[in-house]
């Protein structure tokens, strides 16, 4: 199961929840609304693979996909999260782009030679693109045309094994759109569009010209048929509200959009508004400059993730400068009222302030990013999810003896902040972050262990313990998963993830080597499960560096013959850095 989801397991039609979803701490408004999700794509499964099933794994996707599109148009209109779609834009969809802009990716609908293909496809495209496909397709025939079509394809095929063309003849008879090209373009080829906003307008500030230009990359060409809104934004005292809305077709490398011709130009333009499209989206340079200063003004929550999804993917594609994605999430951050918004623009921020900004100011930036979630978390909310959120991110990136000892002061009790319980959990994560900056050690693992002593106290002593930053702390954890094969997946996880956290990065040098001389073998001794664990999580990404770069493609070159799941795994961690040098390189321009 993806990430997202791993608090479920899928094995021969019987659905087992771990326990990470029966919650014994507080958690994220974000981790509630996913748990909620997570129920309702298994139970849609009663559907989506056991009434009708795929004839075979190249369609896995009329399993994963279509759970994971009912499930959160259910949890939208019969749960009180009513903005699962948003959640949907914020996390899938970014999941989903970043899958497909590897060297890895692949159509939806996959060619499944072997076990090890059908293992490594239950990921960012079977799951969330095709569930980001699905949405579109609504769009474009209708919803209540699908949902006729959908009913059919049941009523023919249940208890049987369908492909693709028995469920695409079904949404041709209900909508009456014809679906060849519609599947060869969307269902049948790789890679993610970019959709940019091409506007004129005269001295008057009316509009003279309106065109949607569209983009793929050299590698994934593919020019694809969009069904999307153009929605209108303009300044009412502080807040951006919408104005105008368009829906149309959109076609080839340029579309004219003749409505909105004569209109007076808004203060932002949104392409995709309402998120029906599956496509990157950049915005013009003045709506980027009205939606960077004014984001906390847009009411709808959907319209912010948007705006926030389009920044990240320029940033991403070393498009705009690294630090001032860091700068925009501290300004406007305390504001989000999205609990999952919050989670993972958070997790991108750490992530830009070490490895995309430049090598000569990510310490700066490093902590400039600590100082501030600091402030955030101090200044919140007493008892709310932010103030939650923030403390926990603080704790992720604290490295300063100021924010260590703002970390210390909330475990020990010294600095209380109202309406913040200290519960077991959070606990552990102060003491990890405590462990990570050299305030603590062993003893305090063990102490803290001796009041925990479950399945979970056990992963994250593991986790602490990887974290200690010392060389004979950094080879202790490889040893207790590259060594040893006693550890339970979840343990083997954990262990990963402290391993590779490190504010001294030069701590992982020395596995660079020992990574590419071991990983084949832990490939070949492992379950699959813990191989795929210690492939991503033993891998030194945090150097994000071109040696370890060119060590990845040294070991492509010199092993042809490795399984091809592993050189996946190999290829996805080397394009990861590839893309961190690259932003880097942008970052140090101005």
């Amino acid at each position: 199961m993806p990430e997202y989801n791993a608090g479920a397991m899928e094995n021969a039609g019987a659905v087992t929840f771990t326990e990470s979803y029966v919650f014994r701490s507080k958690v994220t408004e974000a981790t509630r609304e996913r748990r909620v999700v997570t129920i309702l794509h298994e139970l849609a499964h009663m559907w989506f693979g056991d009434l009708v099933t795929m004839q075979w794994w190249n369609d896995l996707w009329l399993n994963e996909s279509f759970a994971e599109y009912i499930s959160t148009l259910a949890t939208a209109e019969a749960t009180e999260w009513h903005g699962a779609w948003t959640t949907f834009n914020i996390l899938e969809k970014n999941w989903a782009y970043t899958q497909d802009q590897l060297p890895s990716t692949h159509p939806i609908v996959a060619e499944i030679r072997d076990l090890e293909d059908v293992q490594v496809n239950f990921d960012g495209i079977t799951y969330a693109k095709g569930a980001s496909v699905l949405k579109q397709l609504v769009a474009y025939v209708g919803r209540e045309p699908f949902l006729a079509g959908v009913h059919e394809y049941f009523v023919k095929h249940a208890f049987g094994n369908t492909t693709l063309a028995d469920l695409l003849v079904e949404l041709e008879a209900t909508s009456g759109r014809d679906l060849t090209s519609w599947s060869r373009s969307w269902l049948e080829t790789a890679g993610v569009n970019t959709l940019t906003p091409e506007i004129d307008a005269d001295e008057q500030g009316f509009i003279t010209a309106f065109a949607i230009r569209q983009t793929a990359s050299e590698e994934q060409p593919t020019i694809r048929p969009h069904r999307l809104a153009v929605g209108f934004y303009d300044l009412q005292g502080d807040r951006l509200v919408r104005t105008e809305r368009v829906e149309l077709d959109v076609a080839g490398d340029l579309t004219d959009v003749p409505q909105l011709v004569g209109k007076r130009r808004p203060a932002l333009v949104l392409v995709n508004d309402d998120d029906l499209a599956y496509a990157k989206v950049r915005m013009d340079e003045e709506s980027l400059e009205t939606a960077v200063a004014h984001l906390a003004g847009i009411d709808d929550p959907l319209a912010r993730s948007l705006v926030w999804s389009a920044v990240w993917d320029a940033t991403r594609d070393a498009e705009a400068r690294p630090r001032d994605f860091v700068r925009l999430v501290l300004n406007n951050i305390g504001s989000e009222t999205e609990s999952t918004t919050v989670r993972q623009v958070l997790a991108q921020a750490s992530l830009v302030a070490a490895s995309y900004v430049a090598p000569e100011v990510r310490e700066q930036t490093l902590v400039e990013l600590g100082d501030g979630l600091q402030r955030l978390a101090f200044a919140a909310e007493p008892g709310s999810d932010a103030q939650f959120q923030f403390v926990r991110a603080l704790a992720g990136v604290a490295r300063t003896d100021a924010q260590l000892d703002a970390v210390h002061g909330l475990l020990s009790g010294s600095t209380p902040v109202e309406g913040l319980d200290v519960d077991t959990d959070l606990r552990w994560e102060l003491l990890i972050a405590l462990v990570a900056g050299g305030r603590a050690g062993d003893a305090e693992i063990t102490a803290t262990l001796a009041a925990d002593d479950t399945a979970t106290g056990r992963e994250s002593a593991a986790l602490a313990r990887a974290a200690i930053p010392t060389a004979e702390g950094k080879a202790a954890a490889w040893a207790s998963v590259a060594d040893s094969a006693s550890l339970p997946n979840s343990t083997v996880r954990a262990t990963t993830l402290g391993f590779r956290r490190a504010i001294d990065t030069s701590l992982l040098q020395p596995y660079v080597d020992r990574y590419f001389s071991t990983i084949e073998q832990l490939w070949d001794d492992r379950s699959y499960a813990i191989a795929e664990a210690l492939a991503r999580g033993l891998y030194p990404s945090p150097l994000a560096s071109r040696d370890l770069v060119a060590a990845s493609r040294q070991w492509l070159d010199a092993n042809p013959e490795a399984p091809a799941a592993l050189r996946r795994v190999v290829v996805e961690n080397s394009a990861a850095v590839e893309r961190a040098l690259a932003a880097q390189a942008r970052d140090a321009r101005d």
